[in-house]
């Protein structure tokens, strides 16, 4: 088992930027990728970002991004703390959701590839 406790959510105005993390522990060896999701109110959830947690060769890219956050959004590893950080700029009230960190072995966009989940996050974007 592998659990997943994030941090960092909160209200901000929008410009602003805000960064969330998430600390994994159990059986870590036993995940390969970590990422973000989000949902919004009476919305479906959304995949945000994920990163592969070593080397990253295999796929082409260590990291990948929903079209909506590129540019504005970055993953990043601390692998010896076993945790990902995703920093947050540029936050618009759009970006406003329960923002929830996934664990797998495999890179995917795809929440259903995601077996671990943390508890979420609000994240509030002001106008």
């Amino acid at each position: 088992q592998v659990q997943l406790v994030e941090s960092g959510g909160g209200l901000v105005q929008a410009g602003g930027s805000l960064r969330l993390s998430c600390a994994a522990s159990g059986r870590t060896s036993s995940v390969g990728v970590m990422g973000w999701f989000r949902q919004a109110p009476g919305k479906e959830r959304e995949f945000v970002t994920t990163i592969v947690l070593s080397g990253g060769s295999a796929y082409g890219s260590s990291t990948y991004y929903g079209d909506s956050v590129k540019g504005r959004f970055t993953i990043s590893r601390d692998n010896a703390k076993s945790t990902v950080y995703l920093q947050m700029t540029s936050l618009k009230p759009e970006d406003t959701a329960a923002y929830y960190c996934a664990a797998g072995s495999y890179l995917s966009t795809a929440e259903g590839r995601y077996r671990y989940w943390g508890q979420g996050t609000q994240v509030t974007v002001s106008s």
